[in-house]
């Protein structure tokens, strides 16, 4: 069979355009895989922790976890929640003084200097724990705040089941190890987020030393935190270490940047310092905050008895939370009015409240307010019954109407 010249050309240009093709597809499948091969290696962190968990502080959106659902014991962390119910204490009773006996004492480890006779107030023994982990100030703790150990464990034991801790356990206030004493990096992200809400106790994790106070006394004692991430990244503003020979290395901490706070926790981390500042440069870059704004938004009811009848109630304020750049945020937004609103409602009164929920938990609120003033109509009694009248032969009509219909 004999080609002809002019086929030949058209065959040839149709074979360098399938190479063309090819060979463009080729390209173009290449920028593809070596695009995701760059970013799935960016968005990974090499940490040395056996568990270890990032989230975001106000949403509590997971950015990056490893093995952070894995029982593990916490060492010194555990003072976090011991020291939280010392200033708790402080602000429900008032922050008294209280003298240290020997048996407050009686405890093995760190210890931030207390001897027998010192008085001290709650907020000292909250430092005590929180800067040089004194194991003698958690101990003091749990027996000046309950009476004895086991019962301000059982405390421990259910602040922890309110905050949403799923999985620990507490056996002993200062982290030493003892019977099932353990917890995981979910847990003690949760306890740190909600613990940083505490004004005093923020304030107490970020100071890097402080004078404690000893009534009655010429004492002296400084304390010094051991927290070196303090020092060691620029953004992080708390929180706590811990180390037992079982629980080796552990780090809770905290840091801000740009309106972002973001919970760091390694459990068994023998590189603990590294791990938290590579996954805070993660998390960083992994995150958006998103605004909840109603104050705009007007919402209607009907007022009975009111003047004008139709209230536009209105959100107070406006605030943002931080979430996973590529999560799926489904929050949930839950509308309660108060019962029985009725005329005269003054404008700016609060009718009201928003929840705002997330991965069934709550992460805002915001309070619903009258955006106008509602006048209380008064209705005279033979009004009353005229309107009665109406109501009573309204419903024989509608009873009769539906009699009619099924026959």
């Amino acid at each position: 069979m004999k080609i002809s010249k002019f086929n030949f050309k058209i065959f040839s240009l149709r074979r360098r355009r399938r190479e063309a093709w090819y060979l463009f597809s080729f390209r173009i499948f290449s920028i593809i895989f070596f695009l995701n091969f760059f970013s799935i290696k960016s968005s990974a962190i090499d940490v040395s922790a056996r568990s270890a968990i990032i989230i975001c502080a106000d949403s509590g959106d997971i950015i990056w976890g490893k093995n952070y659902e894995e029982p593990l014991a916490m060492a010194s962390t555990t003072k976090i929640m011991t020291s939280l119910l010392a200033l708790e204490e402080a602000n429900a009773s008032g922050n008294r003084s209280l003298e240290i006996t020997e048996e407050i004492i009686s405890v093995e480890g760190s210890s931030m200097g207390l001897k027998v006779g010192d008085k001290v107030d709650f907020e000292t023994l909250a430092k005590g724990m929180l800067l040089p982990s004194g194991n003698d100030a958690a101990n003091a703790t749990a027996i000046l705040v309950c009476g004895s150990t086991e019962k301000f464990l059982a405390r421990m034991n259910q602040r922890a089941k309110e905050i949403g801790m799923k999985n620990t356990l507490f056996c002993t206030p200062s982290g030493l190890d003892k019977d099932n004493h353990h917890s995981t990096a979910i847990d003690m992200a949760l306890l740190g987020a909600y613990a940083m809400q505490n004004e005093e106790f923020a304030k107490i994790v970020s100071s890097k030393k402080t004078l404690a106070d000893f009534e009655d006394s010429d004492k002296t004692v400084w304390l010094k935190n051991h927290n070196k991430l303090l020092d060691l990244y620029p953004f992080c503003v708390g929180i706590k270490t811990g180390f037992t020979e079982k629980a080796g290395r552990c780090l809770v901490s905290c840091a801000e940047k740009d309106g972002i706070r973001l919970i760091c926790v390694t459990l068994n981390a023998p590189d603990d310092w590294n791990d938290h500042i590579a996954m805070y440069n993660f998390g960083f870059s992994q995150t958006k905050n998103i605004n909840f704004d109603d104050t705009n938004e007007k919402l209607e009811i009907k007022i009975k008895n009111g003047e004008p009848n139709i209230l536009k109630i209105i959100g107070a304020t406006k605030f943002s939370r931080t979430f996973k750049n590529n999560s799926d945020i489904q929050v949930k937004r839950n509308i309660k009015l108060f019962e029985n609103l009725k005329a005269p409602i003054i404008k700016g009164q609060c009718v009201g409240k928003i929840t705002y929920e997330f991965n069934n938990k709550i992460i805002g609120e915001n309070l619903l307010i009258a955006s106008q003033d509602i006048k209380a109509v008064k209705i005279n009694f033979f009004k009353k019954i005229w309107n009665a009248i109406i109501l009573f032969f309204k419903n024989i009509f509608g009873f009769l109407t539906n009699f009619v219909l099924r026959l």
